[in-house]
């Protein structure tokens, strides 16, 4: 069993109050002035990090998301699950999941009602673009190299409650059926959970569904229809939107992306609501693949890189980010949702773990 190198520990320090955003960190993205960006599964912000000491992060930031590309509404939560930066900007997902409603042991006939009842928030049917540009972001923006070069946030064009990857996925035979029957996400429906980009390329990893085993990325490439609107451009076969690479993660569904080279590094975890182990694979040459694609640790083309510390309760890796550090060009800084206590310096602050990769 490979088992994970700890380099070090980050120290991430947000303003007071910052309980909730220090118990539910779900996606992280380093930018080249050194930023380290994060969201949430709650809430409609993201946050920036800046290095204060090696190894510290802090001047804590918060960025309305709703500030620069047009949301649903103000009020529901866009539980962004996966985060990526490229070509000057920060890139960020929504869930696309539904939920079911939590039960709160006070009254059982309120708790079976609730656990009958599925809810859909259109704010989480998100996939936007936010320019960066010295440590802010901007709605628009020029480099200031290449001012001829305009920057705009965008996000993918919206439907009355959805957006257009959804429409083009209602009818495939895959996850089609998953969206005519909307199960909530950590019941293996549908849910997005993982985001990488290459230039105009997006990867979208799936928490779920897991078919058989075999864990879904999706493959888009967009371009601006209009100001602030991204559609999709034909790329798969028949004319389709997107591409299917199916991977074997051992029965896990994805948590996160990043890119390593033409390399995918995925981060796998269950895909109910249960503990289980979490795990580092590397899609080998996932800028590569003409159509869609199966790959298993068998084929050669995906390998097991190292499990994570297994810590019942606790610990739920879900963030990943590139970070040079001490020596290596690209170690693995991981963040975590529901942080164990021994994490916790103070109700502001929070350790994360960087891992060698190789």
């Amino acid at each position: 069993m490979p088992n994970p190198f700890l380099l070090t520990r980050l120290l991430l320090r947000f303003d007071e109050p910052a309980e909730d955003m220090v118990g539910n960190l779900s996606a992280a993205a380093f930018t080249p002035d050194g930023s380290l960006w994060l969201g949430s599964d709650e809430g409609i912000t993201v946050e920036r990090l800046s290095l204060i000491e090696p190894y510290i992060f802090g001047k804590h930031q918060s960025f309305s998301i709703g500030n620069f590309v047009e949301l649903f509404n103000q009020e529901d939560e866009i539980d962004i699950e996966g985060m990526d930066y490229a070509n000057n900007y920060l890139w960020l997902t929504g869930s696309h999941s539904t939920k079911r409603k939590k039960t709160k042991g006070k009254n059982p006939q309120k708790d079976l009602d609730r656990l009958a009842t599925i809810k859909a928030e259109p704010n989480r049917y998100l996939i936007a673009r936010i320019p960066v540009i010295n440590g802010g972001l901007l709605k628009s923006a020029s480099l200031p190299d290449q001012p001829d070069q305009k920057l705009t946030a965008a996000c993918l064009q919206k439907t009355e409650d959805k957006n257009i990857l959804i429409e083009a996925l209602k009818d495939d035979c895959h996850l089609g059926s998953f969206l005519s029957f909307p199960l909530p996400s950590k019941e293996n429906g549908f849910d997005i959970e993982g985001l990488a980009v290459h230039q105009d390329k997006i990867f979208l990893g799936f928490r779920g569904p897991v078919l058989r085993g075999w864990a879904i990325i999706v493959e888009i490439e967009v371009e601006e229809k209009e100001l602030g609107v991204l559609t999709l451009k034909e790329i798969g076969e028949e004319g389709k939107c997107y591409k299917k690479h199916f991977v074997n993660l051992n029965g896990l569904g994805v948590r996160e992306l990043c890119l390593k080279g033409d390399d995918l590094i995925i981060l796998a975890g269950p895909t109910m609501d249960l503990e289980g182990s979490l795990r580092i694979f590397r899609l080998k040459n996932a800028l590569d693949h003409p159509s869609n694609s199966l790959s298993s640790q068998e084929s050669g083309d995906l390998e097991l890189l190292f499990h994570l510390p297994f810590n019942e309760g606790a610990d739920h890796a879900e963030g990943l980010a590139l970070f040079p550090c001490l020596g290596e060009s690209d170690s693995l800084v991981v963040v975590y949702d529901s942080p164990d206590q021994a994490r916790l310096v103070e109700p502001h602050s929070v350790y994360a773990d960087v891992f060698r990769l190789r």
